[in-house]
């Protein structure tokens, strides 16, 4: 019997080769966008289990809240003074650690290199991340300062093929110059992995504070990320249930002016498993980008929704060919067939077509998916066996889009009564119905794919946008240089301006501790005269010039003044009592934008010139700084356009800075060439880097500009397989009607009036399709954009241009078929049967 059912089937399909190509490739693309899918999702969601002892290492992250304005920052990095605070009072912890990121010269044989994503740890790292090493001793490896860890890539680029254990390196950091000695090799960390890291020193973390001996005793300085190993069946939630009695006892009160306040009313603590932090609330200071669940869900529901779709057109195209199969099913019943047989005859059909969609889909997604993993920058490949072997989800899919999409039309053509079918003159049954369900179904599909297009133009309409909005400074023909912070350039940093300044084309050179894009984010509290609540406002350095060289404009005020002895902060560094409260008992000058006179309450900018605030600008037994407004600028966007601006006072300092910016005219190529010469001729040891502003601004929304590319991919195939079942169902309808189109067209009726009745009958429920995806699509779209600090105006346009679009393609692809049916010999036609 099974035998039989193949051979029907095969010769079904053979013979209606069309009908078993538009099914077959409409699956086999709905498939493939499944899989792929189903391999993204797993692999996101999977990130950090394949470490051991997953389940009990956990990150400590922070949580804030500003009081003023509501906004919050949610940290994968808390305070190092943490640490010795948990370890007192969570008996439950095993072990811990503090990776600190750190970017430091490298030197090897007299070369002075930089490291990508190097760590510095405080204690024996393996005790708590169990990373697999393929030399060296766990235990032993990172057991005292001094000792080093790289991975194998970077093993190998360090000493190529020499054996690098035992090998020295030196490292300068903070003007700290020390050597390390390759204790370890490690293995690759896989890219599923919310760590990166190449190299890992243990540091003597006292030695390297000492001129900042706050980051280790307050809670205010965030750098570096905790992690805790629990003691097997020890309960995460016990501890983070214990937190805020945890921060009574352990955050200390602060003097802010007149009144005491305390860094943990606005701070929330949470032990987070690894399991979790890519996909986690805290995004923010993370080593690799992260996801949410929303998104990744969103792509998991819209690639079944294309399967989906695929299995309509299967509904559609049986159901439509209802007339072709009517005698056959007669005739079996006749002969003595009842309805389950014929019902597990066509799902088995149905599922014969799946598994030869699936052989396709497989194919395609072999051939796909190094391209994908490449676009994404993930390791993503298909297993059939083994650890996350796809093999039996393969297998129930295939069942399960089978007897999806054959279920229905397996019980529509099983109750097909022989009687109706066979009696005279009726050699081939009409398909019974009204054909609403077929239409139904049409709606449906053209409506996901209208929807799609509506989301894909908005979210490249958006990410132009955020590439091209006006960011508050002159973005081209500006050049950004880091590592200005290294203490080894402090003799020469302001050589460094002025022989950069000198160059040909060079028409500014500023420095200051924000840049575009920079990931240091200092706040403050300052306090207005007659209030005691502090307002969190960000405190940056700049020189004279920082200005002048972001083109950045002077809405009130003037600007800082080297022969003006309050508009210069600079103290020294390490941290001089005297000179601080001398600071103290002076006051200083600062400039501020926009967004923090109006957070000030200023109405007008004019209105803050000439103000008084006091600042916590200097250590807390030195009290707050009188600060006097001298100028107001517009707002800069230094940031993602997702985060809000930055309420920001800027401070003349003449040392302490991160970046150098460099204006600059003509040849983009040949201005960086001349101030990378000038600074290998002034700073040999240190490493030059440097990148354009545009192009700092372009890997800034790379993330948006991915996700409008996958949406146009999945947009292009949801329309693809919307016009395969248009494509197919069209035909099959135009055969039917072939007796009704001879009579018309003898009758009188032109090509063209046929024409428009075939592509009418089509129009329709795309039209249909527009009136259902339009408000889930608003909706969609609104919640998205709205995650925007700045966005633009979702009006009326993505939804015309996507309903237009549609209503052509749907008409491109059904009206050259109705042309040539439409000109067909009505002679032909009326002899039809």
């Amino acid at each position: 019997m099974w035998r039989n059912y193949l051979i029907v089937g095969l010769r079904s399909l053979m013979k209606s080769r069309t009908y078993a190509a538009i099914n077959i490739l409409g699956l086999a693309i709905g498939m493939a966008a499944c899989l792929i899918i189903l391999i993204f999702v797993r692999n996101e969601l999977t990130y950090d289990r394949w470490m051991p002892e997953a389940d009990r290492t956990f990150q400590l992250q922070t949580y804030y809240t500003d009081r003023t304005t509501g906004e919050q920052q949610n940290l994968q990095m808390s305070a190092y003074v943490a640490k010795a605070a948990m370890l007192k009072d969570f008996p439950q912890i095993e072990s811990s650690v503090h990776l600190l990121s750190a970017g430091p010269v490298v030197i090897r044989n007299g070369q002075a290199t930089e490291v990508e994503a190097m760590k510095f740890v405080d204690g024996p790292l393996f005790d708590v991340l169990d990373l697999p090493l393929v030399q060296g001793n766990p235990k032993t490896a990172l057991a005292q300062p001094g000792g080093m860890v790289l991975t194998e890539s970077e093993a190998k680029r360090r000493f190529g093929d020499e054996n690098p254990m035992g090998q020295t390196l030196t490292l300068v950091s903070r003007g700290i110059s020390q050597d390390y000695r390759v204790t370890g090799v490690l293995k690759d960390i896989p890219k599923n992995s919310h760590l990166k890291l190449n190299m890992v020193a243990r540091y003597d973390v006292n030695a390297y504070w000492a001129e900042n001996p706050q980051f280790l005793t307050e809670y205010g300085w965030q750098a570096g990320a905790l992690y805790f190993r629990l003691k097997p069946g020890a309960n995460v939630g016990d501890i983070n249930s214990q937190f805020h009695a945890w921060e009574k006892r352990n955050i200390p009160d602060q003097i802010f002016g007149e009144r005491r306040t305390n860094q943990g009313d606005s701070a929330e603590f949470a032990l987070v498993n690894i399991r979790d932090i890519h996909l986690g609330r805290a995004q923010e200071g993370a080593m690799t980008p992260g996801n949410d669940r929303r998104s990744i869900m969103t792509f998991a529901v819209i690639a079944l929704l294309i399967l989906g779709m695929a299995c309509v057109n299967f509904v559609n195209l049986a159901t439509a060919r209802a007339s072709q199969r009517a005698r056959e099913v007669a005739l079996r019943k006749v002969l003595g067939a009842n309805r389950r047989q014929l019902v597990i005859q066509f799902i088995g059909e149905s599922i014969l077509v799946s598994a030869l969609a699936m052989l396709l889909a497989l194919a395609m997604t072999e051939l796909v998916l190094p391209l994908i993993s490449t676009f994404l920058d993930a390791e993503l490949s298909l297993k059939y066996v083994g650890t996350g072997g796809l093999l039996l989800p393969i297998i129930a899919l295939v069942l399960l889009v089978g007897v999806a999409g054959g279920v229905y039309p397996a019980f529509y053509l099983s109750r097909f009564q022989p009687a109706r079918v066979l009696k005279a003159n009726k050699s081939a049954a009409d398909a019974e119905g009204s054909g609403r369900l077929r239409s139904a179904l049409v709606v449906a599909q053209f409506a996901v794919s209208i929807g799609l297009i509506i989301c894909t133009i908005v979210v490249y309409a958006q990410t132009l946008y955020a590439r091209n909005s006006d960011p508050g400074y002159r973005r081209d023909g500006l050049i950004q240089v880091s590592g200005m912070q290294r203490r080894q350039l402090d003799p020469i940093k302001d050589t460094l301006v002025r022989e950069i300044g000198k160059i040909d084309g060079v028409t500014a050179v500023g420095r200051t501790a924000i840049g575009i894009n920079t990931l240091n984010n200092t706040v403050t509290g300052v306090q207005l005269p007659g209030q005691t609540e502090p307002i969190g406002l960000g405190y940056y350095n700049v020189d004279t010039n920082f200005f002048d060289t972001m083109g950045i404009k002077l809405l009130a005020g003037r600007g800082f003044d080297i022969n003006r002895p309050l508009d210069d902060s600079t103290r020294p560094t390490p941290e001089d009592p005297a000179a601080e409260h001398a600071f103290v008992a002076r006051g200083a000058n600062t400039m501020i934008n926009a967004t923090a006179a109006k957070r000030l309450g200023f109405k007008a900018p004019q209105d803050a010139i000439g103000k008084q605030i006091r600042a916590a600008i200097t250590g807390d037994q030195y009290g707050l700084v009188p600060v006097t407004i001298i100028g107001v600028v517009q707002d800069s966007r230094f940031r993602s356009i997702r985060d809000p601006l930055d309420a920001i006072m800027f401070f003349y300092d003449r040392n302490n800075h991160n970046e150098m910016l460099v204006r600059y005219t003509g040849d983009p190529a040949a201005a960086m060439g001349k101030i990378e010469a000038v600074w290998k001729r002034l700073a040999p040891d240190t490493p030059f880097t440097a990148k354009f502003g545009d192009d700092i601004v372009r890997d800034l929304y790379k993330s948006e500009a991915s996700r409008a590319q996958i949406f146009g991919a999945f947009s292009l195939l949801a329309v693809v397989v919307g016009c395969l079942g248009l494509f197919g169902l069209a035909a099959f309808t135009a055969q039917r009607r072939t007796k009704e189109i001879g009579i018309r067209k003898v009758l009188g009726a032109s090509t063209s009036r046929i024409v428009r009745l075939l592509v009418w009958q089509f129009s329709r429920p795309v039209i249909l399709a527009n009136i259902i995806a339009w408000p889930i699509a608003w909706w969609v779209m609104r919640d998205w954009l709205n995650g925007f600090d700045a966005r633009i105006a979702l009006g009326p346009t993505p939804f015309l241009v996507a309903g237009a679009l549609a209503l052509l393609i749907a008409i491109g692809t059904i009206g050259a078929h109705s042309f040539r049916v439409a000109r067909t010999n009505p002679i032909h036609a009326l002899r039809y049967e």
